[in-house]
């Protein structure tokens, strides 16, 4: 499974560090899904992540944002999108996450932005608040279990 997560995800992430959005990266960080990204992306992370009014609130050390941002350049799957699209014009900024999915294939586009949000989906991609996508990713974890116990030879 490949996915694509919002900025704004990423910045609660590193705020509160616990709850849902933990466990969005604990499904990436744990092998179980792909995190895709762009260089777009990455740069915005990065900018968004440095300004003085996020650091103060995540407390993270010079050093640990760094590895932070070491993680998302060796760690992900890196995509360069060639097609531009125009599916939010309440944001545009936002097109970005879903160009990148289309790009990398993703099948989800992880987002508590209510302009993606809206968006539904596009192209087979679900763009899903974060509770969702750990909620699907259960399920899917779930069934594919029940399948491999059915597949078992008694």
């Amino acid at each position: 499974m490949r996915v694509v997560i919002d900025t704004n995800v990423v910045v609660s992430r590193y705020i509160a560090p616990r709850g849902t959005i933990a466990q969005v990266f604990r499904l990436w960080e744990g092998g179980h899904c792909d995190l895709v990204v762009s260089p777009e992306i990455v740069q915005e992370y990065e900018r968004v992540l440095t300004e003085p009014a996020i650091r103060a609130m995540d407390r993270m050390s010079d050093d640990e944002l760094a590895v932070v941002m070491s993680g998302f350049a060796s760690l992900a799957v890196h995509v360069a999108p060639e097609d531009r699209l125009h599916l939010v014009p309440q944001d545009p900024t936002d097109d970005k996450f879903v160009e990148c999915a289309v790009a990398g294939k993703a099948d989800y586009v992880v987002s508590g932005d209510k302009h993606l949000l809206a968006l539904g989906s596009y192209e087979g991609i679900q763009v899903v608040p974060p509770a969702v996508f750990v909620r699907l990713f259960a399920k899917k974890d779930e069934e594919e279990t029940e399948q491999d116990e059915s597949a078992s030879p008694e």
